[in-house]
This record gives C-alpha cells, sequence and structure tokens, in this order.
C-alpha cells in the first residue's frame, strides 16, 4: 500500500512539473514566424551604409523643377553596385531616377546623387528613397531615408505675361522672324536656361506656337521656339520667375523682319508666280499657233510640233504632286544644315511637293492663305 501510494506522488510530481514548465515557456517565450519578411531587412551584418539629405527645398512652385542631394556613407566593401528606389510618393516622381552615385573626392566612402523632382498641384508627397547595394544579384544591405516636408504655392496665376517659366537663368541666344502669310510672321526663338522648366515655356495671347526642338541636359536646357504673330507686331513681351532674385524678369523681344527670309517665301510656288503664269500663257498660245498652221497648211511637221508644245502646256499646267511626311518631321526655313528649325509635324501630313535639292524637298504646306513654304529632308518623306 505504502509502495503503491509513493508510485502515486512520483507521477502526480511530474506532471504537474511539466505543466509549471509549459506555463513558463508560454509566459516568456515568443513564437518565430516564418511568414515575417522585409525588403530593407534581407540581408546579414551589422549597418554599413548611412544616409543623409544636403540640400532639400522647403518650399516650391507649380511646375517648378528642384533638386535633391542625397549623400551616403558607405563602410561595407563587399558590394559591386548601388541601386535606387523611390517609394510611397505622390503626385511626385524623379525625372532622372536612375541617375549614377558619384563619389566624393574629399571624403572617404562617401557618395552623392542628385535627384530632379517636379510638382503639377499641391497634393503630393515627397518619396521614401531607398538605397541598396548589391553583390551580383544578392542584396547586402539597404537603407531608407524618409522625404522632408515641402510647402508648395503657385505664382502669377492672373498674370499675362507669364510663360510658366521658373528659372535660375533665362537668355534668349538669337531670334529671327519672316513673312508666314500675308497677315502673319513667323518668329523663331532660341533660348537656354539653367535650372528651369523650358518644356513648359508658353506665351499667352497667340494660337499657333509651340517647341520644334529640346535639348534637356538638366540642369542646362535648349530650346528652340516658334510662335506666328501679326505680321504689324512690333515686339514681345513676356515674363519668367528669377529663383536666383526671387522675382519676375520681363523679357522684351522686338520683332524684326529679315528681308533674306522674306525672299525665301517669294515666288517660291513656281505655279502661281508672274514669270510663271505669263510663261504658261505663251505656251497656250503657241500651241493654238501651230494648230491653226497644221489646219491651214495640212503639213504634219505643225501637228508634231503642236503635240510637243501641247505636252509643256500640260506639265506647266499641272498641280505640284503631293508626298507624305512622318511624324515629328522637322520643316527648315532653307535647305542646308544650319538653316532655322520654325515647325515640326505632330503627325503624319500631305504636303506639296515643288522640287529636290542638296537631300532637301521644297513642301508646300496649308492651304488658302495660310499656305507657306519650307523645306525637309528627304529621309522623312514616306515612300510609296
Amino acid at each position: 500500500m505504502k509502495k503503491f501510494l509513493v508510485v502515486f506522488l512520483f507521477l502526480a510530481s511530474f506532471l504537474f512539473a511539466n505543466e509549471f514548465v509549459n506555463k513558463e515557456s508560454s509566459a516568456f517565450g515568443t513564437p518565430i514566424n516564418k511568414q515575417t519578411t522585409s525588403p530593407v531587412k534581407s540581408y546579414v551584418g551589422t549597418k554599413n551604409l548611412y544616409l543623409s539629405y544636403i540640400n532639400y527645398p522647403k518650399h516650391i512652385y507649380k511646375n517648378q523643377r528642384f533638386e535633391i542631394e542625397v549623400k551616403a556613407l558607405i563602410t561595407r566593401k563587399n558590394y559591386d553596385y548601388i541601386q535606387t528606389r523611390f517609394l510611397n510618393g505622390k503626385n511626385m516622381i524623379p525625372l532622372n531616377p536612375k541617375e549614377k552615385w558619384k563619389k566624393s573626392t574629399n571624403t572617404k566612402n562617401t557618395y552623392t546623387n542628385k535627384f530632379y523632382f517636379k510638382s503639377y498641384e499641391s497634393k503630393f508627397q515627397m518619396p521614401t528613397i531607398e538605397v541598396r547595394l548589391y553583390k551580383g544579384k544578392t542584396l547586402m544591405e539597404a537603407r531608407r531615408i524618409s522625404g522632408l516636408n515641402v510647402t508648395f504655392s503657385e505664382i502669377a496665376k492672373s498674370d499675362e505675361r507669364f510663360t510658366n517659366v521658373i528659372a535660375k537663368d533665362f537668355k534668349i541666344v538669337t531670334s529671327k522672324t519672316k513673312q508666314y502669310t500675308n497677315k502673319e510672321a513667323l518668329t523663331i526663338i532660341d533660348i537656354v536656361s539653367n535650372h528651369s522648366n523650358l518644356e513648359d515655356f508658353y506665351i499667352k495671347g497667340f494660337k499657333e506656337q509651340g517647341i520644334t526642338v529640346i535639348e534637356d541636359n538638366y540642369p542646362n536646357q535648349h530650346v528652340i521656339y516658334y510662335i506666328v504673330i501679326p505680321i504689324h507686331k512690333k515686339s514681345i513681351i513676356f515674363n519668367y520667375y528669377n529663383t536666383t532674385d526671387n522675382k519676375f524678369e520681363k523679357i522684351i523681344l522686338p520683332i524684326t523682319l529679315e528681308e533674306e527670309l522674306v525672299s525665301t517665301q517669294t515666288d517660291l510656288n513656281p505655279n502661281n508666280s508672274s514669270f510663271e503664269f505669263y510663261k504658261k500663257i505663251a505656251v497656250g498660245v503657241l500651241a493654238i499657233i501651230l494648230l491653226i498652221l497644221f489646219v491651214w497648211k495640212r503639213k504634219y511637221i505643225f501637228l508634231v510640233l503642236f503635240l510637243i508644245v501641247a505636252i509643256v502646256f500640260m506639265l506647266f499646267a499641272m498641280p505640284n504632286k503631293t508626298i507624305r511626311l512622318k511624324e515629328n518631321s522637322v520643316i527648315y526655313i532653307l535647305p542646308t544644315k544650319n538653316s532655322t528649325i520654325f515647325q515640326k509635324t505632330k503627325k503624319e501630313i500631305v504636303v506639296e511637293d515643288m522640287k529636290r535639292k542638296n537631300d532637301f524637298v521644297k513642301i508646300m504646306i496649308g492651304s488658302g492663305d495660310n499656305k507657306f513654304i519650307g523645306w525637309v529632308k528627304e529621309k522623312d518623306v514616306i515612300k510609296n
């Protein structure tokens, strides 16, 4: 009986001991969740990557391009390349997301990068910047730096002279004006700027205008701009916002019709020139005379001459043949490589083919009083 009681107490103490251990484990231990992952913490090792901002704007304007400069201190050696990602941004994306990091010459293990952004509306959120270090395809380390708060405002809402351009520097290199139609002139403006948004350049009050060429090597920009103005216009006045001086700068562009450009548009259509008109009349009259001579003299030589002259007359009287131009074809004032560009086609268009010269094609575009002459490269003509 005593032996049975001892065995019972031993078993009871063993069971209670196991229950106590289980309770202790559940109170102080935490289960491992194998499903929890983080792309930023998927590497192994200590922290060897530190991020900070060097330059960051406090306030921006609508359409303004602005710059953010980031510094990365990298003490790790076993990596091949750096990748940059932009996360959680709203109505705000970098214009140069693949910009390469540059190693600092003054500080060891330090890299810098400049990213450019632009916002068209106030409802935006700056993105978090994530920098990743890779060894081959293996992520070695990654860090994030959150975007800072930036205030936003729109300027010159009611200013009819404001061109939407916000720039550190803005300069008109040159301008040319030629007769476009009987009532209009075409002005070509060559513009360079720095830390600007020339892609938004627009002069209010003129219907027909646009960018023909843009070279965007930000922070430097270069634009060839065309604008059709009333032929009596003596100047174009507009403003841009200077971020260096924080004020509006007024630009006055004098308009002068250049005679050599006007001459390129005079009698350029052989079918419409006075000389061609009288030439056609002369050939037609000669054909009639030869026909009368044939009827009167009954000599076949007059008939042969009549047929030849009649064919020539028909060739003179025929309108110019038409060709199709490719989308984004550039139209030049003269058939030379350095000629001024004054328009760029937005889609395929049909134009009159007038003649060929030096790999260029002289064309007439438009209709009625709005016809004008230009030159395109032969490579821009769609071959049938």
